[in-house]
């Protein structure tokens, strides 16, 4: 496994709760060069006195060289807690998603808010319709499948669709992407509500059509 260690006094960001750590903290990175060049592979981060700070997504590609899974060093980083945590976000919001307008864009799943840094998931349409995904850091890229899992699962939506941001995901050394994970892909044209007004709208890539 990796080792990040971070400069002395850099760890004050973290331990605040800041689950970002950029390339200017870093003191060293220790690992295997396989390790090091595999985007969103699971790091010990660690202070310049060698006490343990945190497990982290490590990026080299990007300034935010490692996104925090977790500060707890008895909390693997494995596909339960994937799984845990896509149930516990939308557990979260599941009331206020089942009572949505179902034309509305519903954010179902909202990155750092819930332990899943990088991770953006919008519904249309309720179980019955489309969940659009932006994976938008390595860390949650490398879990792509068991998280897509999860969301099936935990909502019941059976059509998964990724939305890339081209350029967040270009900055983070990824490939850009705009596909079915599973089940249809979404209509080009939708009506999606939009504050008090309802405008056509091409939901795999946000694309509002002009009346």
């Amino acid at each position: 496994m990796l080792i990040i260690t971070i400069k002395q006094g850099k760890e004050k960001g973290l331990l605040a709760g800041d689950p970002l750590i950029y390339a200017s903290a870093v003191e060293k990175v220790d690992g295997k060069p396989q390790e090091r060049n595999k985007l969103g592979t699971t790091a010990i981060v660690q202070s310049s006195s060698r006490r343990f700070l945190a497990r982290a997504a490590y990026n080299a590609k990007s300034q935010i060289v490692a996104r925090v899974w977790t500060l707890r060093e008895d909390e693997p980083v494995d596909h339960a807690m994937m799984k845990r945590r896509v149930q516990a976000a939308v557990a979260a919001r599941g009331d206020a998603w089942r009572a949505a307008d179902p034309q509305a864009l519903f954010l179902l799943v909202d990155g750092d808010r819930d332990g899943l840094p990088g991770l953006l998931v919008h519904s249309y349409g309720g179980a019955a319709g489309y969940l659009v995904c932006q994976f938008n850091a390595a860390g949650v890229e490398l879990w792509k499948v068991t998280i897509v899992q999860a969301l099936i699962a935990a909502t019941g939506c059976a059509n998964v669709f990724e939305r890339s941001d081209e350029l967040v995901r270009k900055g983070e050394g990824l490939p850009v992407f705009w596909r079915a994970l599973a089940g249809e892909e979404p209509p080009q044209r939708l009506m999606v509500k939009d504050g008090g007004r309802v405008v056509p709208m091409d939901i795999r890539t946000g694309f509002v059509y002009p009346k």
